[in-house]
């Protein structure tokens, strides 16, 4: 062996010992930056169409609209009547099916520092439409209709009454107090 030759095979293992140093360095700060990762970041950046199991053992695919803080807006595309607009309370979902590249995508999820939508509440949403004075359904394991009186910073309160009719004192059968954990999504239909 030449002395030359002797130099060149170390130079190269000390390469290779630094790649694979840089390449574990390289994989903890993916592990630490998906660890940070929220559910809220994934759906940010999973394609607009998305596949939801809801806690009540419903599904749901809609075109992803908005999607404010602990919340999501889209067009129901199954799993409701066509064209209905829904807005889906992050605490419903069960699951999201993505498909291989989908669920990449998602994972390469990068947060907009001035992103207006990210700081709008459930809430939030849900006090337009008691402003709007919109019909809505409130979908679960028994599904309600009505039009949202007041919205509280947990709850709602909904004058209960048929999905076509207006919220007269005499087509309203009830006010109704419920709990945002207790529906799984707010049908606009």
């Amino acid at each position: 062996m030449r002395f030359e030759d002797l130099f060149d095979d170390l130079e190269s293992q000390l390469e290779a010992e630094l790649g694979a140093e840089r390449r574990d360095l390289e994989a903890e700060e993916e592990r630490f930056r998906i660890g940070r990762l929220e559910l809220r970041d994934r759906i940010a950046a999973a394609p607009r169409t998305l596949d939801l199991a809801l806690r009540a053992g419903g599904r749901l695919r809609l075109r992803r609209m908005a999607l404010g803080r602990d919340w999501l807006n889209g067009l129901v595309l199954e799993g409701a009547p066509a064209e209905s607009g829904a807005i889906v309370p992050l605490h419903a979902i069960v699951g999201i099916e993505l498909d291989h590249d989908g669920a990449v995508a998602s994972a390469r999820a990068a947060r907009e520092p001035g992103d207006l939508q990210a700081r709008l509440s459930f809430g939030f949403a849900l006090r337009d439409l008691a402003r709007r004075r919109a019909t809505v359904i409130l979908e679960g394991s028994a599904p309600v209709a009505g039009t949202i009186d007041r919205v509280g910073r947990d709850h709602l309160d909904l004058a209960v009454h048929e999905p076509g009719e207006r919220p007269r004192r005499s087509s309203v059968r009830a006010w109704r107090l419920v709990p945002f954990t207790a529906f799984d999504w707010v049908r606009l239909p």
